[in-house]
């Protein structure tokens, strides 16, 4: 187990590496000059040389490519070209805003697909089976901006008018100060994420419920809840975590259209307007912090999984 997850982890750093590599091969590959799209066509050689020194311009490709890196490496992200503030003081509070919202809606989705799925396996072929199914088929078909639209037709400007259509932030406030303002952008993750769990969990526990050891459980004489709570569902939730982690590395690239649509201040937002803005640094760092956050979600689930399915375990 330690060799697989030691193996596990250095192929995650060599992705992180990898992602370096093209993040940075992108920025460079943006045709014209960064310095003077950045600056106008009224910048003096000066500014323009200081700028190309802050961007690493200066040198060859990997000259260029190295001294980014041990920039990286040594946690110094560079200056925002938009704000001219350290690009770690501009990305934190978003970066918490995002952990929030992908917080909230991983909170409600993970238990409630989880209970849904179970649910709708232990009353397979009903009429509350095949609705949930094709609920489940229609979320899974669309994208989240479009279930994002509907919800602000239905919940905020068409039929209902229970909550805000975007997000408002006022400076000096926290994004929970107004609980009313997440709930949109919070169900449409949840809506986004569930129906796959659904799915998976209700396969993987009609498989369970019709294994060996379930039905010697019932011939024992145990009560139905006890059979599911206690021998099926810890052995179904074993194969869910991998599509756990899936969805919740979902979330860190999902969230990028669901805060712009929402206009909720997070990485996503931040990083379409520096994208918009040819803020190179903040782009970079985004990028690099996004790859991090799924390498270290897709290394969790890969310790869940180990740690809740023994033939894992055993074949590594």
């Amino acid at each position: 187990m330690r060799r697989l997850l030691f193996r596990r982890t250095l192929f995650g750093l060599f992705t992180l590496w990898v992602v370096s590599l093209v993040v940075f091969l992108a920025t460079q590959a943006l045709p014209g000059d960064a310095a003077q799209a950045i600056l106008g066509r009224e910048a003096t050689p000066e500014r323009l040389a200081a700028l190309r020194e802050q961007l690493n311009l200066g040198g060859s490709l990997p000259e260029q490519y190295f001294g980014w890196l041990g920039q990286l490496l040594s946690f110094n992200l560079g200056t925002s070209l938009a704000g001219g503030t350290p690009v770690a003081s501009a990305v934190g509070p978003m970066l918490l805003n995002s952990s929030i919202l992908m917080l909230c809606a991983a909170v409600i989705a993970i238990p409630l697909a989880i209970g849904i799925g179970t649910w709708t396996a232990l009353r397979k072929d009903s009429a509350v089976d095949h609705v949930t199914g094709i609920i489940t088929l229609v979320l899974a078909s669309l994208p989240e901006f479009v279930v994002g639209v509907l919800l602000v037709l239905l919940l905020a400007t068409g039929v209902f008018h229970l909550f805000p259509a975007v997000f408002v932030l006022v400076p000096g406030e926290q994004v929970w100060s107004n609980p009313a303002q997440l709930v949109l952008p919070v169900l449409t993750l949840v809506l986004a994420v569930s129906p796959y769990i659904i799915r998976i969990m209700r396969a993987t526990m009609l498989e369970v419920l019709e294994s060996q050891y379930v039905q010697q459980a019932r011939l024992k004489g145990l009560p139905e809840r006890t059979v599911v709570l206690r021998h099926a569902l810890p052995n179904a939730i074993g194969p869910v975590a991998q599509v756990i982690a899936l969805q919740l590395a979902w979330l860190i690239g999902g969230v990028v259209i669901v805060e712009f649509l929402f206009r909720f201040p997070g990485v996503g937002f931040q990083l379409i307007d520096a994208v918009t803005n040819r803020d190179l640094p903040v782009v970079q760092a985004l990028v690099i912090v996004i790859a991090i956050f799924y390498v270290a979600v897709n290394l969790l689930a890969d310790v869940v999984t180990l740690a809740a399915n023994p033939k894992v375990r055993t074949a590594s």
